[in-house]
């Protein structure tokens, strides 16, 4: 029988690695890619998610039979680029900027097995309310928008600023379930068989 490949999950993201558990998918390691995030310029919010996917799984240190899986998500308000803020003030100003309007979250997944990438990204539309100074303010406060583009996690407490979405919820969390799958089927992981 061969040897099951290793799982090399590229993101130190907490959210994703629950959301890989899912699938019953432990990695054999986990590695932050060291990347530079940076927009290029003119670089639209879509090519930008994919290519920084890309990247991170290029990044990670891994055996030529290993699986790596990265995984960028996006947060677009038209053509801008919302990632993730530096600070209180950049959180309220991507808030006040999301506050009562829809926007697009991108979630662009790459797995590499040796030279080879499997790429894939999903668009989810996303409606935030108007959110009010008390709102805004309690979100702020409770630092639930560190580390998230946008400013902000549909998981969370955020999750009450959310009445609609049109697309893959999970994407949103950071990793679109179904086609996370079927790329971790494509590059030869044993998914839903007999790992023992």
């Amino acid at each position: 029988m061969p040897a099951v490949p290793s799982l090399i999950l590229g993101s130190g993201s907490p959210r994703r690695r629950e959301l890989i558990a899912q699938l019953g998918v432990i990695p054999a390691g986990i590695q932050s890619p060291d990347i530079d995030e940076d927009p290029r310029r003119g670089e639209l919010p879509r090519p930008y998610c994919a290519r920084l996917a890309r990247e991170k799984a290029e990044a990670i240190d891994a055996g030529p039979d290993d699986i790596v899986l990265s995984a960028d998500t996006t947060v677009a308000l038209g053509r801008r680029i919302l990632g993730k803020p530096e600070d209180e003030k950049q959180a309220a100003e991507f808030l006040l900027a999301l506050s009562g309007r829809r926007h697009r979250v991108i979630t662009a997944v790459a797995v590499r097995r040796g030279a080879r990438i499997w790429e894939r990204d999903v668009v989810t539309q996303v409606q935030m309310k108007n959110l009010s100074n008390e709102e805004l303010n309690a979100y702020l406060a409770s630092g639930d928008w560190r580390g998230k583009a946008g400013g902000y996690g549909i998981q969370g407490a955020a999750s009450a600023f959310i009445p609609w979405i049109n697309g893959s919820f999970t994407a949103v969390v950071g990793l679109p379930m179904a086609e996370t799958a079927n790329l971790l089927i494509a590059a030869g992981y044993p998914l839903y068989k007999d790992l023992s």
